[in-house]
């Protein structure tokens, strides 16, 4: 192939990825074109690209020539870990010719059912100078890696890492808006002149789409037992419903509460702290954000959302559970003072009918005060009808007699 020929290819592939960068937001499908063009410029039998996350400090499988749906977004590389790893670490191609498996660097992977393989292409995906991400190459057979090869694939790299990064920021905002959306319709709820229970269930709905979790629920504190005890959660398995209350002590729940900050636990499966993990087995609970519900500096309770798959909570979404978890302390807190004002007010009601009974019955029947009480409170235990009964019985009476 001649230079001019070369140049034009170049072109054409160029025009492809700008066609594909300038019309796909969406990430997956972005890395899907990039894997198709790859493996027709170079006739590869198969093509990964790794994207690095930058929180883990590690390479993720986010695309494949071939299909492999149950292991993308699982597999993880450690950067500097096998070829792939080592390009990422020093931002440069590594072609092998043959025997690539048997190349020092190398790193198989039982999940991948692949032939082994004889040649490996890398190039690190740039962006601003850094490597973002691999770009893998396989031949089952020995194979030379044209230079020619190697630039295109370096220049798509180069090409596609500031679309990817942009994609990455736009699924960021979507996903920001969306907790935004939700944190205003809790905002909404907690404001709202409904019952304690309605608006911490619908807390927990909105929480776990915001979050996209498996099951979200809130626990609330019984001071006197020392026990967390489910109050909301969507989930609809009724075991999870009636797993017991928790102690707060030697308990990682009880943790949240006593320091009053965050647990993550990236698979509670394996947590030897983490009570019910027979449970999170059966309801395929992997990865848990447990957050206080902090209301005057107390913690009244604690909202702990799960994931299906293993993920590890960014620091975002740790603040957005947090802030969910603090305006929910507040209506725990506003309920528990509207209880307060309505059994002291009851209370003084109580009080006052108490004193109006004793006059009638101290002026019918020449009774001292506390003889007149204790007349009140006996009809009230042999009745088992309360001392405001009656009271307001005592009091009818004497406003029929008149």
């Amino acid at each position: 192939m001649t230079q001019k020929e070369t140049r034009i290819d170049e072109i054409k592939i160029l025009r492809k990825i700008v066609d594909i960068t300038s019309s796909e937001f969406d990430l997956s499908l972005l890395l899907n074109e990039v894997v198709k063009i790859v493996a027709g410029v170079a006739t590869a039998d198969s093509v990964f690209v790794y994207l690095l996350n930058a929180q883990k400090s590690c390479l993720i499988l986010m695309a494949s020539k071939l299909p492999h749906k149950k292991v993308l977004g699982k597999i993880s590389l450690k950067v500097g870990e096998g070829i792939t790893g080592w390009v990422a670490k020093e931002n440069k191609s590594v072609a092998i010719k043959k025997n690539a498996y048997k190349d020092s660097r190398f790193k198989n992977f039982d999940v991948l059912p692949e032939d082994r393989y004889e040649a490996f292409l890398s190039v690190p995906i740039i962006y601003k100078g850094k490597s973002i991400g691999v770009i893998n190459v396989q031949h089952k057979k020995p194979h030379d890696h044209p230079a020619n090869v190697v630039n295109i694939l370096e220049m798509i790299a180069k090409q596609v890492g500031g679309f990817i990064e942009n994609s990455r920021l736009y699924e960021e905002t979507k996903q920001k808006a969306a907790q935004f959306d939700s944190l205003v319709k809790v905002s909404r709820t907690i404001t709202s002149e409904g019952y304690l229970d309605e608006i911490l269930s619908l807390i927990v709905v909105v929480t776990a789409e915001m979050l996209n979790s498996k099951i979200c629920s809130i626990m609330l504190l019984d001071d006197k037992n020392g026990e967390l005890a489910i109050k909301a959660t969507q989930s609809l398995s009724e075991e999870y419903k009636k797993k017991p209350n928790i102690k707060v002590n030697n308990s990682l729940s009880g943790e949240v509460i006593r320091t009053r900050k965050p647990v993550c636990v990236y698979d509670v499966r394996k947590e030897q702290k983490y009570a019910y993990r027979d449970l999170a087995v059966k309801e395929e609970l992997t990865s848990m954000l447990s957050v206080p519900m902090v209301v005057k500096d107390k913690a009244v309770g604690i909202i702990n959302v799960y994931t299906k798959m293993p993920h590890t909570f960014t620091q975002e979404e740790t603040d957005a559970l947090q802030m969910v978890a603090n305006q929910a302390a507040v209506a725990v807190e506003n309920t528990k003072l509207m209880e307060e004002a309505l059994k002291a007010k009851e209370a003084l009601e109580t009080r006052k009918l108490v004193e109006r009974a004793k006059g009638v019955l101290m002026r019918l029947n020449n009774l001292s005060e506390e003889a007149a009480h204790r007349v009140i409170h006996k009809k009230s235990m042999d009745s088992s009808r309360s001392m405001k009964e009656i009271a307001e019985s005592i009091i009818l009476m004497d406003e029929i007699r008149k």
